[in-house]
C-alpha cells in the first residue's frame, strides 16, 4: 500500500481505552458531551481500577485485534492505595512480555487522566491512531 494521505482514512484502527469509573470515564464521557471528535473505532471500557486487568489481557488484546491500549488511570491521585504503582508494575511486565513477542510496546500507553483532562485524553487518543496508522502503512502491523 502506498504512503499517502488518501490511503489514511482507509485505514481502521481499533483502540482499547482502559478508563476509571471515578477519573478518566468521565473525561472520556466528556468528549461525547462536549461533540468532540475522535477516530472511529475506540472502544472504552470501564473499571473501578484497571490494576485489577493482568499483563495477559492486554498481550491477548493485542494479539487478537485490537491495535493499540491506552490505560487512562488517575495517576498517584487514585484513591485505591498503592494502586498507581500496582498497576506501573503489571505495565513493565506487560512491556517485557510484548518485547519477548516482538509486539511494539508503543502500542500499550499507560497515562495519568482526570476527570476533566478531556484535552489531554483526546490527544492520547489521537496521537495511538496516528502511531498504528503509520505502523500499518509501513507494514508493520
Amino acid at each position: 500500500m502506498a504512503h499517502t494521505i488518501e490511503n489514511q482514512g482507509a485505514v481502521k484502527n481499533k483502540i482499547l481505552l482502559i478508563t476509571m469509573a471515578r477519573s478518566s470515564y468521565l473525561a472520556a464521557d466528556a468528549l461525547g458531551q462536549l461533540h468532540l471528535e475522535y477516530p472511529a473505532g475506540v472502544y472504552i471500557i470501564k473499571t473501578l481500577y484497571p490494576g485489577i486487568l493482568p499483563s495477559y489481557f492486554y498481550v491477548d488484546s493485542l494479539e487478537k485485534g485490537i491495535d493499540g491500549i491506552i490505560i487512562a488511570a488517575a495517576g498517584a491521585d487514585c484513591p485505591v492505595e498503592d494502586s498507581y504503582k500496582q498497576l506501573a508494575s503489571t505495565v513493565k511486565k506487560t512491556y517485557e512480555e510484548l518485547t519477548a513477542k516482538k509486539i511494539n510496546v508503543k502500542r500499550l500507553r499507560l497515562t495519568a487522566i482526570c476527570s476533566v483532562c478531556t484535552n489531554a485524553l483526546l490527544k492520547e487518543i489521537n496521537n495511538m491512531s496516528e502511531l498504528i496508522t503509520k505502523e500499518k502503512l509501513e507494514g508493520r502491523l
